[in-house]
């Protein structure tokens, strides 16, 4: 669980910081089996992997899926990989690792689909069955089963809560050189700052744009699903829109390990993004840069390397501007023609 915000943290954030972080190990998977099964029906759990060219990775997802939390321990009901294309052999290793393996085009044929990550995950579902589902990016090396199980158990054990997010480490790794906290680039130059600013409430949220989250059907069947990189963003702002703030929740996984896009990629991804939220500010009127609708302050997070939790530091976001300097009498008197 992250540790005590800074005291500059938006209080509506502050206090979710505190009820709605927790770690994965807060909640023992005989715990949720508990809940599961106490659940019903409501406590169904579909899970699905949206896939693009991933052969080297998606079988050994499946695999510990399946293995950890489907046969050893029936947490999870359903496993999918939505395959959206792929040139490889991604679809051959996922249904040999044990996953139902559906094509993104074969799914609503009479629509024609779309490009991008969004379009496979709005698609999925209308071939998953699950009350709750839970959405894990393809990508993941070293992959933990806490990946699902964390992001999975406060759906199961708090009727409350909507939607939860992964928290983790994001190592930059590339070319043979780690950065301990050198990945998620587009989260700290891009979303960060545009959820600061637009939707304070949210600046708690350690990992806004990862891609492992799970949510209950019922909340996600009634928002809209931008189709490209700007899904994560997108179902976030409108989750706290449709359902509130306390409705949300995150939940530290340990450390996410997987591919790296290159500057060229991640500027699209940004582009998307952006536009992402200028979608969503336009909709709800929010454009206008008034102080009741920008907090100006950025709330960033590292993890503490005694403590493992993650800290809070806020710094302000500075918007001061100087007139022209025309219009400054100093600068008339000495510069300006008589």
């Amino acid at each position: 669980m992250p540790a005590d915000p800074t005291p500059e943290l938006l209080p509506q954030a502050a206090s979710w910081l505190r009820r709605r972080s927790w770690s994965a190990a807060d909640r023992p998977v005989r715990t949720l089996l508990d809940a599961k099964r106490a659940a019903g029906r409501a406590g169904t759990v579909s899970v699905v992997l949206p896939a693009l060219d991933e052969e080297a990775t998606v079988g050994d997802i499946v695999r510990t899926i399946r293995r950890e939390l489907m046969d050893r321990l029936p947490l999870v009901d359903e496993l999918v990989v939505v395959d959206s294309g792929s040139a490889d052999d991604t679809a051959a290793a996922a249904a040999a690792a044990g996953a139902r393996v559906v094509h993104r085009d074969d799914i609503l044929p009479r629509l024609p689909a779309a490009p991008g990550k969004g379009e496979v995950l709005w698609r999925s579902l209308l071939v998953t069955s699950g009350e709750i589902v839970c959405f894990v990016d393809a990508d993941l090396r070293e992959f933990d089963p806490a990946f699902v199980s964390g992001i999975v158990g406060p759906l199961l054990t708090e009727p409350d809560i909507q939607l939860v997010k992964a928290m983790y480490d994001r190592p930059l790794e590339t070319d043979g050189a780690v950065v301990p906290a050198g990945g998620g680039r587009v989260t700290e130059l891009v979303a960060r700052p545009l959820l600061n600013l637009h939707w304070p409430e949210l600046a708690g949220f350690v990992q806004p744009l990862g891609g492992e989250y799970a949510a209950r059907r019922s909340l996600l069947e009634r928002l809209p699903f931008p189709t490209g990189y700007g899904v994560e963003l997108g179902l976030l702002v409108d989750a706290l829109e449709t359902a509130g703030l306390d409705a949300l929740a995150q939940v530290d996984v340990g450390v996410r390990h997987h591919r790296h896009q290159d500057g060229q990629a991640l500027g699209r991804m940004a582009a998307t993004i952006y536009r992402t939220a200028l979608e969503r500010l336009d909709r709800t009127h929010r454009l206008k840069a008034s102080a009741d609708l920008v907090h100006p302050l950025l709330t960033q997070f590292t993890r503490d390397p005694e403590t493992r939790a993650f800290t809070a530091h806020t710094h302000p976001v500075t918007a001061l501007e100087r007139p022209p300097m025309h219009t400054v009498p100093e600068y008339a008197t000495r510069h300006l023609p008589r």
